[in-house]
């Protein structure tokens, strides 16, 4: 049985852009230093971002560590 998975929140994320089509990019919360928490993230989230690891240079360009101003509501 699937269990819920308790909801990521985070200061930072780790942006992967698209090299072929502007605007587009995958993005995971993460630490300041980039570490982005498997274990934390949905199945599908995690496949995402194996996929945007293993396509460096080729699909996605190297990550970037972003800020991320948090909504107070």
């Amino acid at each position: 049985m699937n269990e819920p998975r308790p909801q990521v929140v985070s200061n930072y994320q780790l942006r992967f852009d698209s090299l072929f089509n502007p605007g587009r990019a995958l993005s995971f919360p993460c630490d300041q230093g980039g570490h982005v928490d498997l274990d934390a993230l949905s199945e599908r989230s995690r496949l995402n971002y194996l996929y945007a690891k293993a396509t460096l240079g080729r699909e996605y360009a190297y990550p970037a560590v972003n800020a991320v101003a948090l909504d107070p509501h």
